[in-house]
């Protein structure tokens, strides 16, 4: 057990850590997008997904657990990482020439990381700790309805692109999978990833601004 423990504790173990975790909230946004994607079938479908969802019962705080647990765990190792990298700075390369080298992305990655902790708090308290005396519906086009949260999830959006983007990338880099012949196939596959789980939130969010009773 003793060697677990100091395979996690390490720095190469913390990367690992940040790679399999991020795979895993990754998954977690392509189908919270996917079931979300039920609005631009209407009112109906969306409440419909919803209650296939409350349907599942205890399994519902279950994963959310599971869910929270992860982040956390994200989180806390890429604050650890982003300390030491702090402490490494005397070894200049070793901080400041990423595989791939420097991109927005990388640049900003602990810093997006913290923009992004703070929209999930912001819409966890405006869709999840609130009185659930409204159908779902009623909740999501009431806040998407209004420019300021539009613009608030908008950039929230964009930060969170920048940071899967260069997430996906990093997690190859992780796992060593890493070839010339590869990399700008990778590169796409990130873009891609990125694109269409952002795509699918930005057309939600600008549907129920400019169609504020689409959902009605």
């Amino acid at each position: 057990m003793s060697w677990f423990i100091q395979t996690c504790t390490s720095s190469l173990g913390k990367k690992y850590i940040m790679a399999i975790t991020g795979l895993m909230l990754g998954g977690f946004l392509l189908v919270h997008a996917a079931g979300n994607s039920s609005i631009f079938w209407g009112r109906s479908a969306f409440l419909s997904y919803a209650e296939h969802l409350h349907s599942l019962g205890p399994l519902i705080p279950v994963a959310e657990i599971i869910l929270l647990s992860i982040f956390l765990l994200h989180v806390i190792t890429g604050i650890t990482l982003f300390l030491q990298n702090l402490q490494a700075r005397a070894d200049r390369y070793a901080v400041s020439k990423p595989a791939g080298g420097r991109t927005w992305g990388s640049r900003t990655m602990p810093y997006t990381g913290a923009a992004i902790l703070l929209f999930i708090l912001m819409h966890l308290f405006n869709v999840h700790f609130i009185e659930h005396n409204l159908p779902i519906a009623d909740t999501v086009n009431a806040v998407l309805s209004r420019p300021f949260y539009t613009h608030l999830y908008a950039a929230g959006m964009t930060v969170l692109a920048l940071h899967i983007s260069h997430g996906f990338w990093s997690l190859f880099q992780t796992m060593g999978i890493n070839h010339p012949r590869y990399n700008t196939l990778i590169r796409i596959g990130g873009y891609l990833f990125t694109g269409l789980i952002i795509a699918i939130f930005l057309f939600i969010i600008f549907l129920l601004l400019f169609s504020p009773g689409y959902l009605m």
